[in-house]
């Protein structure tokens, strides 16, 4: 299979790039935590790893993702071919439970703890169940993260199924409407998983935005958000 991989590899590097010589290549699967495929230049060397979750993959779709690494790697646009191909099969129900699966078994979720010294995760979480969802949502993981990130405040983690709130949250300037309106918004993602609509991946439902303009306090927490 590696052969076959370093073959198509070397078609689609070819066909993206037919007047410059093929440098030499490193082409394998490799056991990444997630569905991650990757490529370097390293001393005019080529690394290719694709992710092990992608053995068995047809070949028309290892083309496509190939097509994808190498048109990223020289600024050249991507097909959308190959984009539509690679998403529709990505976000296949059986690709989808594998990755999540082995995300389970390789990586481990680094839990920080539920009480900040201002908030504590578990009384808001428990607070919103009671108040929007009937007290019938389970309790997933809970945790503050572990560095004061500002670039994600928040994120649902179906394969540990876990909620994140960012630690730059947990301050007495935060007012706690935000920090309800980030805990309320993952509870949202539980209550309505990812869904595959033809070649993309619908995070945000028209069911999940019409839930989340339910939360009484929208605009102010996400005016205080944007400001900071």
């Amino acid at each position: 299979m590696r052969s076959d991989m370093y073959a198509i590899v070397s078609d689609m590097y070819r066909d993206l790039r037919p007047r410059a010589p093929l440098p030499e290549l490193s082409v394998e699967f490799f056991a990444y935590t997630g569905l991650n495929n990757t490529i370097r230049l390293r001393r005019g060397k080529l690394l290719v790893r694709f992710s092990d979750v992608l053995e068995g993959a047809p070949e028309h779709v290892l083309r496509s993702i190939s097509h994808i690494l190498l048109a990223k790697m020289y600024r050249k646009p991507v097909q959308r071919e190959h984009s539509t191909r690679y998403r529709r099969y990505v976000g296949s129900s059986h690709v989808r439970q594998k990755s999540q699966l082995l995300r389970q078994v390789r990586g481990r979720k680094q839990i920080e703890g539920t009480q900040g010294r201002i908030y504590d995760l578990v009384e808001i979480f428990q607070d919103l169940n009671s108040r929007f969802f009937f007290g019938l949502m389970g309790q997933p993981e809970l945790t503050w993260s572990r560095n004061a990130a500002r670039n994600l405040l928040g994120h649902y983690d179906p394969a540990h199924n876990a909620i994140v709130v960012t630690r730059v949250l947990d301050h007495p300037r935060v007012p706690r409407h935000v920090i309800e309106y980030i805990m309320y918004h993952e509870m949202l993602h539980l209550r309505h998983p990812v869904k595959l609509k033809g070649s993309r991946r619908c995070v945000h439902s028209p069911e999940f935005q019409a839930e989340e303009k339910l939360f009484p306090h929208l605009e102010q927490a996400r005016s205080f958000l944007r400001r900071l």
